[in-house]
C-alpha cells in the first residue's frame, strides 16, 4: 500500500509572528521556519503503518517555493521514502492545493492519504475536506487512531461529544488530531540519509492545474491588546460594572 503525505512550510510555532507594516500579511523575512506540526504527524502516522507492515511506501508531498524541498528532507529523515515538490511562487489557497494534491494522486495512485487537519498559519482545515471531494474518495478528519484491516481503515475521530468511530474502504482520505500520536525525533545519521534520496520537482503547468488565487486577502492586523484587569469589592460593583460599563447584562 502507498502512503501519500503531503506536508505544509510554515512559521515555526514557537516563533511569534509579526504582521508587516503595510498590513499585506506575515512577515516571515529571516524567521524560522517548519514543517506544520499536524502534518509531522500525518508523517509519523505514516511510518508506523509502514513499520507495522500495512505499508509499503510513503511518498512526501509539498506545494509551494523552493525552500519547501527543506521540509520535505525533513520528512524524509522521519522516513518518507522519497519526495515530490510542486514548485511555485504563487499564494497558494486550499483549493488549488487539492487540485495539485489530485492531479498527484491520479498520477501516484497511493491507497492512502494522510495529511495534517489544518495548518498552523491559516488555520482553514479544509484542504483534506477539497481534496476528498475532488477524489471522490471517503474521508475521516480530526483522527486520534486509525487501524488498517484488510482493504478497510477504521479511524477513531476526536467530535464534540467525545469520540466516534469510522470505516472507510480504500483508497481513503485521513487529516491527523494532536492526540494521534508522539513524533520521533530526527537523529541526525536520518538527516544524513534523507539528502540521498530522491525529490522530484515538477510545476504546477506540469500538472494541468491552475493555481491563481480566487480570495484576496483586503488587510491583516494584529488582535487588540487586551487591557488591565480590575479588582471589585463586591458582588453588587461586578454586576454594576458588567451592566453598566461592558454592558454585558
Amino acid at each position: 500500500m502507498k502512503v501519500l503525505v503531503p506536508v505544509k512550510r510554515v512559521v515555526d510555532f514557537n516563533v511569534k509572528v509579526r504582521v508587516k507594516s503595510d498590513g499585506t500579511g506575515v512577515d516571515i523575512a529571516n524567521v524560522k521556519m517548519s514543517m506544520n506540526p499536524f502534518d509531522e504527524i500525518a508523517v509519523e502516522e505514516a511510518m508506523r503503518l509502514k513499520e507495522a507492515g500495512k505499508a509499503t511506501e510513503v511518498v512526501a508531498v509539498s506545494c509551494g517555493v523552493t525552500q519547501c524541498q527543506e521540509t520535505l528532507r525533513t520528512a524524509m529523515a522521519i522516513g518518507a521514502d522519497r519526495g515530490i515538490l510542486v514548485e511555485t511562487d504563487a499564494d497558494l489557497q486550499p483549493l488549488a492545493v487539492a487540485k495539485l494534491l489530485k492531479a498527484l494522486a491520479d498520477k501516484e495512485q497511493p491507497q492512502l492519504i494522510v495529511l495534517g487537519k489544518q495548518a498552523i498559519d491559516d488555520d482553514c482545515n479544509q484542504t483534506g475536506q477539497m481534496l476528498a471531494a475532488l477524489l471522490d474518495w471517503p474521508q475521516a478528519t480530526f483522527a486520534s487512531k486509525v487501524v488498517i484491516e484488510g482493504d478497510k481503515v477504521n479511524v477513531t475521530r476526536e467530535v464534540d461529544g467525545g469520540l466516534e468511530t469510522v470505516s472507510l474502504t480504500l483508497p481513503a482520505i485521513v487529516t491527523t488530531d494532536l492526540r494521534l500520536n508522539e513524533p520521533r525525533y530526527v537523529t541526525l545519521p536520518n538527516i544524513m540519509k534523507a539528502k540521498k534520496k530522491q525529490l522530484d520537482v515538477v510545476k504546477p503547468a506540469d500538472l494541468g492545474v491552475d493555481v491563481t488565487p480566487r480570495l484576496k486577502t483586503l488587510k491583516v492586523m494584529e488582535p487588540p491588546k487586551r487591557s488591565a484587569g480590575i479588582k471589585v469589592p463586591d458582588v453588587a460593583t461586578l454586576v454594576a460594572k458588567l451592566r453598566n460599563e461592558a454592558k454585558v447584562i
